[in-house]
């Protein structure tokens, strides 16, 4: 379909105003129309209608993990789960809010395995993600850790069934 309204904007109105188009307020109007009242239902499909607030995601709960209210340290790094930081000594490390929360469910289960759908699940709620996503941050929050360097090693893949978080922690 061409489009036959004019380039400039004035011109683009004033063509839209002979066209005798109802004005966008006009429009608006239409929305609460009762001929539409039965489009607006709130069965919703079964779909849940809420809008996700830190206050509500689970993974940033006011209580810390494990119901800690410090820090949980693992090898040269230290977790303040209720200021949402990882610290190398008393230098931040950089990671990214889903390697953050990734780290968070795994040092909820230390030495137990996590299996991909869960962690897609839990850092996801929600969306679908190619499980790529999982995978890259996955790769992002090794890198942070340096895991496998210098001899240290936090996350372990276990082949077709998911991940698990070997480092003692304290």
């Amino acid at each position: 379909m061409r489009n036959n309204f004019p380039k400039y904007p004035a011109m683009r109105e004033a063509a839209i105003a002979a066209s005798e188009t109802p004005a966008p307020a006009e429009r608006l109007q239409l929305i609460g129309a009762p001929a539409l009242a039965p489009f607006h239902s709130d069965s919703g499909f079964g779909v849940r209608r809420h809008v996700q607030s830190p206050d509500t995601d689970p993974l940033k709960t006011s209580e810390p993990l494990g119901g800690t209210t410090g820090e949980i340290s693992f090898g040269p790094f230290r977790l303040l789960p209720a200021q949402f930081l990882l610290l190398e000594g008393d230098k931040p490390v950089p990671l990214g809010s889903r390697a953050m929360h990734i780290l968070m469910v795994f040092l909820e289960r230390p030495g137990q395995l996590v299996t991909r759908q869960e962690l897609v699940a839990r850092v996801w709620q929600n969306l679908f993600v190619e499980s790529s996503n999982l995978s890259v941050q996955i790769s992002a929050l090794r890198r942070a850790l340096r895991d496998g360097r210098d001899g240290n090693r936090f996350i372990i893949n276990i082949p077709g069934r998911g991940y698990c978080f070997v480092a003692p922690i304290w």
